[in-house]
């Protein structure tokens, strides 16, 4: 100060007295404009400032108009680290910047949508500028993530709409918390908007722009920071110090203080004592930065959330549970939502003034973040990423079905509860349910699901097959198919023979007066023989052999016997007996039919047949004894022309129930020729072009039963149906009880995985498909008529999904004609042919005679040319 003095009075006496006053006057008179026209500066200022925001905003604009966007799609097993999503937000903050260099910038963001609209859960977008489409596009998710080009979203207009900005609150310098990947950091948001409907309309998203900031930006605000730091710690000082002077003075005027200083023979000084006020401690950077301290990763973040729907009340709802989902981020830090209360009204993005800013910034991608809204990547883990496999997403119609009555193209599956507690019943997309594996213990409700799927089907117009070897589920369905339209397409084939008076059908599994190749029938034949006894060409090649031969001399005979217009006088697996032990009749049948048999068969019977011992033919001809001795099997198996044609009913979509009627040695045989012939039949559509195969639906209950008689057959099924539009349905109490080609072709094809409740290893094999989620435990303990299930909707797997199977009484209530019930199943048995089992019965033992006499009428005049004479028969 003292050598600035001398400077200002050299100056004052070089310039002079006059000159002083008019630089003094001039100061004064510019001060007195500036006060008495301020408003020309402000408007300067204001019109500098509408320019370049105009000009900001044009440019901004511009520059938002060559953005693209990107759609992540994951699978079901997404299961990212956080070394992976640590690297995402990297890309994202570096894509952010790949702009040209005019772009102001706002327009420099890379955006995070997160939508959902009813149409899907969750909808998880990126977008950004054009030029970091290729840096986007290649993620560190890998195979987890599907990546396709989106095109821009329309949205219809809706009648309500409400507008949030969340911004950080708290301590500015504290992160956001550490929330876990595992349950997913999205489930808060996606149970926020599981119950959107969007029949009402109703529209969630939440959009997140990240930008890098300018290293300007942060030095400011880190200045800011550490000049907060330094004054509260002054401030603080000065607290103690008062505190300190305030405590010493009150000592020293204290009686007691007093009191101690007579006793010790002190006398007070000229003045109290001098006290040392504390001294303001060394701010440290670290601390008062925080988050901020180091320049690594450190992005600012805006973060815009709509609502909206046609409902009023359901956007303001959605809102506050989208604000409560946030709060599950809030730590040091916490998302808030921006704006004030007063009373009942908030003043937010929702309101004028900051209504017109946030449609533009929403409408345009801009990116303005308030300036408290720092954060690290590291904070931002559960955004930076699509939901993943901890990530539990609601079913919507999009991705599961309503089931629709009468509708054709879809397929009963059950009843879905959604997060809101709404009910509805789920389907799956007919075309693509080819094969279906339902497990579970007895009584669990596998049958009861199975029957509703069925009924639902056949009143939409589709055939099917049930094979029910307990004969349970008729009764059962009867009162719900019970209508006029229905009778004449519903057939039923019981061969249980309960009742006073039992009535059977009749089938002939090598009657050939329905069309089917000769060949067919005779391997058809065979391989369920062999199928039930075990036989194969290392155990039994000498039965499979004779069995096969009679069968091609047997089918021969009934080929002649239909062409001559007789197709009564056929032959029947019982005349097998006939015709390798009474050499009569094999003679006959053999003259009759030896301009037909092809050359290596005569050859057998010429060379080979002769010199067979007699207990040749015990193997072969013990399973007929067995099946001759029963009435039931005898008269259902005896008859030349039986009505039952599995072929005729797939293309005419009927409705076919069978009973085999147990599982004995006997019944399996008679199911082995059943399951053999339906695989025939199947396999015979070759011969109709595929777009005019009517589509058909065996359901197979009690799996373990049916394959304990013909394992392959029903494994070959599982593998060969779908050419042929053909799709079977297997319920079984116990997975690992099915032979194992079974079961592997089970699981390996099964478009949709069902399990109810049983023991933990029963239902394991089932949730290991899964990858134990849900874990054989929860499985176990579901309750009765609860399913757990992975269906196949659009080509991807659904599911595992808890659904409640569909009770009949309550799904097709409307359905139920319980007083036609006895009507319909008149109609059934007459479809099928059925006749009382005596009149069968008389029948099949006439037969003999039958064939014999007709073969006597059409036997060549010529003698045999082979000796088929055999000792020890006549």
């Amino acid at each position: 100060m003292d050598s600035a003095t001398p400077e200002l009075t050299r100056r004052a006496s070089v310039l002079g007295p006059g000159a002083v006053l008019g630089l003094v006057s001039g100061i004064v008179h510019a001060i007195g404009w500036v006060i008495t026209y301020w408003w020309v500066l402000a408007l300067v200022a204001v019109a500098v400032w509408a320019a370049s925001e105009a000009l900001v905003r044009r440019l901004a604009r511009k520059a938002s108009a060559e953005r693209m966007a990107l759609e992540l799609v994951p699978s079901w097993h997404f299961d990212p680290g956080l070394e992976e999503i640590f690297r995402r937000g990297v890309q994202l903050a570096r894509a952010s910047t790949s702009m040209p260099w005019w772009a102001p910038r706002r327009s420099k963001t890379v955006q995070v949508r997160l939508r959902a609209d009813g149409s899907s859960p969750l909808r998880y977008r990126i977008e950004g500028p054009a030029g970091g489409e290729r840096l986007l596009s290649i993620t560190p998710f890998g195979p987890g993530v599907t990546v396709n080009r989106a095109r821009p979203l329309v949205d219809k207009p809706r009648d309500h709409v409400v507008r949030a900005e969340f911004i950080l609150r708290g301590k500015p310098t504290a992160p956001l918390r550490e929330v876990p990947l595992n349950p997913d950091p999205l489930q808060p948001l996606i149970d926020a908007v599981s119950d959107l409907r969007a029949e009402l309309g109703d529209l969630a998203e939440i959009r997140l722009d990240i930008q890098r900031a300018p290293k300007w930006a942060l030095r400011a605000r880190r200045l800011q920071l550490m000049s907060n730091a330094r004054r509260a710690e002054r401030r603080e000082a000065q607290r103690a110090a008062r505190w300190v002077r305030q405590d010493a003075t009150g000592i020293e005027d204290s009686l007691t203080w007093q009191l101690q200083q007579l006793v010790a023979g002190k006398q007070s000084g000229g003045g109290r004592r001098l006290v040392m006020p504390p001294v303001p401690r060394r701010v440290d950077p670290e601390e008062a930065l925080g988050k901020l301290a180091e320049d690594d990763h450190l992005v600012r973040v805006q973060l815009l959330v709509m609502c909206a729907s046609n409902t009023e009340g359901r956007a303001q709802a959605r809102l506050a549970q989208l604000q409560a989902a946030l709060d599950v981020f809030g730590g040091g830090s916490r998302w808030a939502m921006r704006g004030w209360r007063v009373g009942p009204w908030r003043f937010g993005a929702d309101r004028w003034p900051s209504q017109r800013g946030f449609e533009r910034r929403w409408n345009l991608g801009h990116c303005q973040p308030p300036r408290a809204n720092w954060v690290r990547l590291d904070e931002l883990t559960g955004l930076l990423k699509p939901p993943t496999m901890h990530c539990r997403l609601p079913l919507l119609a999009s991705d599961l079905p309503t089931f629709e009555h009468g509708n054709p193209e879809l397929l009963l599956q059950g009843i879905y509860r959604g997060p809101d507690g709404r009910r509805r019943l789920v389907a799956t997309h007919a075309k693509e349910t080819l094969f279906e594996v339902g497990v579970g213990k007895a009584g669990g409700g596998k049958t009861e699901r199975a029957l509703a799927q069925a009924i639902g089907w056949a009143h939409a117009g589709g055939g099917l097959m049930f094979v029910d070897p307990h004969r349970d589920s008729w009764p059962r369905a009867l009162p719900f198919l019970a209508h006029d339209h229905q009778m004449p397409r519903i057939a039923l084939i019981d061969l249980n023979a309960n009742g006073p008076a039992p009535q059977l059908s009749c089938w002939n599994p090598i009657g050939m007066h329905q069309g089917q190749a000769a060949h067919e029938v005779v391997e058809a034949t065979a391989d369920a023989y062999a199928s039930v006894l075990g036989w194969d060409d290392a155990t039994a090649p000498r039965a499979l052999t004779i069995l096969t031969a009679a069968l091609a001399v047997l089918v021969t005979v009934n080929e002649a016997a239909c062409q001559a217009g007789r197709p009564e006088d056929q032959a029947t697996v019982f005349h097998v007996r006939s015709l390798l032990t009474d050499a009569d009749f094999r003679t006959a049948a053999l003259s009759a039919v030896k301009g037909h048999l092809d050359e290596e068969t005569r050859s057998w019977w010429r060379t080979v047949f002769p010199a067979l011992p007699v207990d040749a033919f015990a193997v072969v001809l013990n399973p007929i004894a067995r099946l001759a001795s029963n009435p039931v099997s005898r008269a259902f198996l005896g008859q030349p022309a039986g009505v039952y044609n599995i072929r005729e009913a797939m293309d005419a979509r009927m409705i076919v129930w069978v009973c085999p009627g147990g599982n004995g040695p006997t019944d399996r045989l008679i199911t082995a020729l059943l399951a053999r012939d339906l695989l025939r039949a199947v396999r015979s559509r070759r011969d109709t072009p595929e777009d005019r195969r009517a589509p058909f639906r065996p359901y197979f209950d009690e799996l373990i039963t049916l394959t304990g008689a013909a394992p392959e057959t029903i494994a070959a099924m599982f593998e060969d149906f779908r050419k042929y539009k053909v799709h079977v349905h297997g319920m079984t109490q116990l997975l690992a009880r099915l032979p194992q080609p079974v079961r592997l072709s089970l699981v390996q094809n099964a478009s949709t995985l069902a399990s109810t409740a049983g023991s933990q290893s029963a239902v394991s094999s089932i949730t290991a498909e899964w990858g134990d989620r849900p874990s054989p435990d929860v499985v176990a303990a579901l309750d009765r008529f609860e399913h757990y299930m992975s269906m196949t909707v659009q080509g991807r797997r659904v599911g595992p999904v808890r659904i409640t199977g569909p009770h009949l009484d309550e799904v097709f209530a409307e359905y139920a004609r319980p007083g036609q019930a006895a009507a319909l199943e008149r109609a059934a048995r007459d479809r099928a042919g059925a006749a009382p089992l005596h009149q069968l019965t008389d029948r099949a033992d006439n037969q003999l005679a039958r064939v014999s006499n007709f073969l006597a009428q059409h036997a060549s005049a010529t003698p045999p040319d082979i000796h088929l004479q055999k000792k020890g028969y006549k």
